[in-house]
């Protein structure tokens, strides 16, 4: 099937004109809350925001600004920075708009190591569940409200943190069991109509089967 050039749409393009209109309202916007725009930055719009606000200011940029793709969560921890004196760790969020390619922001928001507490915006981007539950695997930062978090990519034996500057990239660890996923499991079944009739009991590792292998009873 051909289709006839009425029908034909011209691409949505992002013109400089659109990009600047955005980043107008965008900090505009984001200045209600206290953001500021980070200078760091050239390539894109970056807004430095206080935790405390994120959750409302993310949900007002989704809603008036049409931000309504969040392409990903980011960690990073600026130990061994050359001449960073700032909060150890910070989190950066990438938004942009489906149908208008001019849109697009980064916000970012700094924690100190002592207190890695950001709220979830999981209720906001359900994608956001699963890429909280990597930044807080890999960096250990905790997304106070998720409904699920826990580790995404390491086991769930795994201690520490690997993508942490600290961490002893050589380092070896002992796993002995698997992540226990049934309860997920079965509240997705159980969403869907199904109803469970036998629920297995979670085993957890014996201690010398840890240290010797599989024994024998």
């Amino acid at each position: 099937m051909v289709a006839s050039e009425e029908n034909v749409k011209e691409p949505v393009v992002a013109t400089a004109e659109a990009r600047q209109a955005f980043e107008a309202s965008a900090l505009a916007l984001l200045e209600k809350f206290g953001a500021t725009r980070s200078e760091k930055n050239p390539w894109t719009l970056t807004a430095v925001i206080d935790r405390s606000n994120l959750h409302a200011a993310v949900k007002t940029l989704r809603d008036e600004l049409g931000l309504d793709m969040l392409l990903d969560i980011v960690g990073i921890d600026y130990l061994g920075f050359k001449d960073y004196t700032g909060p150890r760790f910070a989190v950066e969020y990438v938004f942009k708009s489906v149908y208008a390619p001019a849109k697009r922001l980064t916000l970012k928001v700094f924690v100190e190591e002592a207190d890695l507490n950001i709220p979830t915006i999981s209720d906001l981007y359900e994608i956001a569940n699963w890429q909280e539950r990597e930044v807080y695997d890999q960096f250990g930062v905790n997304f106070v409200g998720h409904p699920d978090l826990r580790r995404l990519l390491n086991h769930v034996e795994f201690v520490g943190h690997p993508l942490r500057k600290d961490y002893p990239a050589h380092r070896r660890q002992w796993l002995s069991t698997n992540d226990y996923l049934y309860p997920a499991l079965e509240k997705r079944l159980e969403s869907k109509g199904y109803r469970i009739l036998e629920r297995p009991e979670e085993i957890l590792p014996d201690e010398v089967e840890y240290l010797q292998g599989s024994i024998k009873k």
